[in-house]
């Protein structure tokens, strides 16, 4: 398992503690890091179907290399494959290009293609996390990973499956326009909370703004997210339905 946290960015996941019963494995095809935690190993299921799905997605850019580079939604027709239109239909919502979607898109992909398979079962691509349990769950938030983590997202079982999503313009490798340490976006689905996180993470340029990053969040919640936490530096808000928990370091 070291192989996991030989980058900085990924030393989170040490962190990352399933339940008894449960067991830790990543999966890495090309780009697509994932750690997944599970009732059982699935590493080798899990890396066929993200390379079929890679396949997919990139077979479909050959004809649209739009789909990939644009910062803006993206119209695309009802063949192209299931993952695409994901991606575009939640980009659509948001006025962000559709890879804006793709780490969250991923994440629910493979946790509901396996959800027979193991009923607990929490997905994290690059930060982006989908979570299917049978018992509560707590995400912690990390705008800082070496400082460790002192607030986290609670997730009794009533309110799974969730997805949570964070867009970052100082940890990480996504794109993001504003300057937040961190938007993070929980949502039913994966895709969604990706698009959404992206868009108010652009719209975040400085403690000024978090007030109405907040108000554009709790806005959002007919377009299918449940609640938003940003931060800039030491100041923190939190809107929606989503709770909030102090945790160790």
């Amino acid at each position: 398992m070291s192989a996991v946290f030989t980058d900085p960015v990924r030393a989170y996941r040490q962190g990352l503690l399933g339940r008894p019963g449960e067991t830790a494995f990543q999966v890495v095809v090309a780009q697509t890091d994932l750690f997944v935690l599970a009732e059982r190993d699935l590493s080798r299921e899990i890396a066929d179907f993200v390379s079929a799905l890679r396949a997919q997605l990139s077979t479909f850019i050959l004809l649209r290399p739009d789909f990939r580079e644009s910062l803006v939604p993206v119209d695309i027709g009802p063949d192209a494959p299931a993952i695409a239109r994901d991606m575009a239909e939640a980009a659509a919502r948001f006025g962000v290009g559709p890879f804006a979607a793709v780490a969250g898109a991923f994440s629910q992909a493979v946790a509901d293609r396996f959800a027979a398979r193991s009923p607990n079962l929490v997905v994290e691509n690059g930060g982006d996390i989908f979570l299917r349990s049978t018992t509560p769950r707590t995400v912690a938030l990390l705008a800082r990973p070496v400082e460790g983590t002192r607030l986290a997202l609670q997730f009794p079982v009533s309110k799974l499956p969730a997805a949570v999503c964070a867009s970052s313009a100082t940890v990480g490798h996504s794109l993001s326009l504003g300057q937040a340490d961190m938007v993070t976006v929980v949502a039913d689905r994966g895709a969604v909370a990706d698009a959404a996180a992206t868009a108010l993470g652009n719209r975040l340029a400085s403690r000024a703004d978090i007030e109405a990053v907040l108000a554009a969040a709790e806005g959002l919640r007919g377009r299918g997210v449940r609640g938003a936490f940003v931060q800039v530096g030491e100041m923190v808000g939190v809107v929606g339905d989503v709770e909030l928990v102090a945790i160790a370091p």
